[in-house]
């Protein structure tokens, strides 16, 4: 047996393997355990994943570029680079907006940042970790984003940037962001991370959120829309931004020659840089201070399977949100049912519910979540009552508040979700919605 027929023999057996061991349809009990989410696969991210183990390149190698051209492709953007985690895209994008090459736009320490507390604490942390000042804006129930009618209440002679996520997959109000940034001169960085193939119409055409901004990111943690396991990734068509995101994500470095390549340009050992000595090896020149964030081959070879479901998982995902609102109707007097955005189509990325006034998160979350029914909170729900803002609470520094958080306190208060992943079948779907009835009897 040569070399390749012994490949393609494993990889036949790994299909059969993933067909007859994973994935078998089981049988829905009421009690059963739910969870707000999980991966969905089949043989194909098992063999893609397997293909690339046995070529054992480990590092970014050919389905990473792979990954990137068909990621951007469905997006319809010019650059897409892959990272480790949706937490990395937000700080590679973060950092982007730091580097001395965007002169007066660069975000400098001290420079502002607006942002909202409701949400997932990486897409804050960056600022925070870089020393830039996140200025929190409260957001509108029941879309869960932010008020734009804060914004020019937020805006300050040293906000540089807009950087804020499309809550569980319903898109924030693009038109009125956007016009704000672009009035201000200011950055837009779409945390993209719940919201893979929700769509919005501005100005008449229908865009994939994450593209209208300057930068958008996406994770592809295992409950996200997509999954490599760990993953993300971070795009835009800027060349000069997709240039900076590549050197922070790459060691800060100042060469863009791939893993394992070397001389792209043709002048490896001929440029002066800073003070290093004339032709010093181009690829050890350090531009940035960077970090190492690349994503393996093997995670990129399970996206490059999972890219083609996506069109497939979205209409899920929009079936069951679809499935599960109509089955609350009658709930209204209970619950606070979610909207999505004006102009917007979004990808759920679950369901939110607002208790009303009688009725007890805690002890409805108890309820369900006995029953079988995994719960989740909106992440942070006011990420400045944590503990990791002690410090910046007790001195007052750090951050700014814009007048009052009332409804990120709401929502931290009374705001829970269930999951309405592609995995989801409409018997699971109307034993939420029958379980939901019974919580608040």
């Amino acid at each position: 047996m040569t070399q390749q027929e012994m490949h393609d023999h494993i990889l036949e057996l790994v299909k059969e393997y993933c067909d007859t061991y994973h994935n078998q349809p089981k049988e829905f009990h009421p009690g059963d355990r739910i969870p707000y989410a999980s991966r969905v696969y089949d043989h194909e991210e098992m063999v893609n994943l397997v293909d690339s183990a046995l070529e054992f390149w480990l590092t970014a190698g050919r389905y990473t570029s792979k990954f990137e051209r068909e990621f951007a492709r469905f997006l319809g953007v010019k650059y897409c680079s892959l990272v480790n985690s949706g937490s990395s895209a937000n700080l590679c994008a973060f950092m982007a907006l730091t580097a001395k090459e965007l002169g007066n736009r660069a975000v400098r320490r001290g420079d502002e940042v607006i942002t909202v507390a409701a949400g997932f604490p990486t897409t804050v942390a960056p600022m925070i970790q870089y020393g830039a000042v996140p200025v929190f804006v409260d957001i509108t129930i029941p879309q869960y984003d932010i008020d734009v009618t804060k914004l020019e209440k937020a805006l300050s002679p040293k906000t540089k940037a807009v950087m804020i996520a499309h809550t569980l997959g319903n898109p924030f109000n693009l038109k009125a962001v956007k016009e704000f940034c672009d009035k201000h001169n200011l950055w837009l960085v779409e945390d993209n991370c719940d919201a893979l193939g929700s769509k919005y119409e501005l100005d008449g055409v229908e865009h994939y959120t994450g593209t209208i901004g300057d930068i958008g990111t996406s994770s592809f943690y295992p409950p996200h829309h997509m999954t490599m396991g760990e993953g993300g990734a971070v795009y835009t068509n800027n060349p000069l931004l997709n240039k900076l995101i590549r050197s922070f994500r790459d060691w800060g470095r100042d060469c863009y020659c791939a893993p394992g390549r070397d001389n792209t340009c043709g002048h490896r050992f001929d440029g002066q840089y800073g003070e290093l000595p004339f032709g010093y090896d181009h690829k050890y020149v350090y531009s940035h201070f960077g970090y190492n964030l690349k994503a393996t081959d093997m995670q990129a070879a399970i996206g490059c399977a999972q890219i083609k479901k996506i069109p497939a998982f979205i209409e899920r995902r929009r079936h069951n949100f679809d499935r599960m609102l109509a089955g609350l109707q009658d709930l209204k007097d209970k619950f606070i049912l979610p909207a999505p955005a004006e102009h917007s189509k979004p990808s759920w990325f679950g369901f939110l519910l607002t208790c009303k006034e009688g009725v007890d998160k805690v002890e409805v979350c108890r309820f369900l979540e006995a029953h079988g029914i995994q719960t989740r909170t909106l992440f942070a729900g006011n990420l400045i009552k944590h503990p990791c803002f002690d410090e910046m609470r007790a001195t007052g520094k750090g951050y700014r508040v814009v007048d009052t958080l009332d409804n990120t306190d709401r929502i931290m208060r009374d705001t829970f979700w269930l999951g309405v992943y592609p995995g989801m079948t409409d018997e699971k779907i109307d034993y939420m919605v029958k379980e939901l009835h019974e919580a608040v009897k």
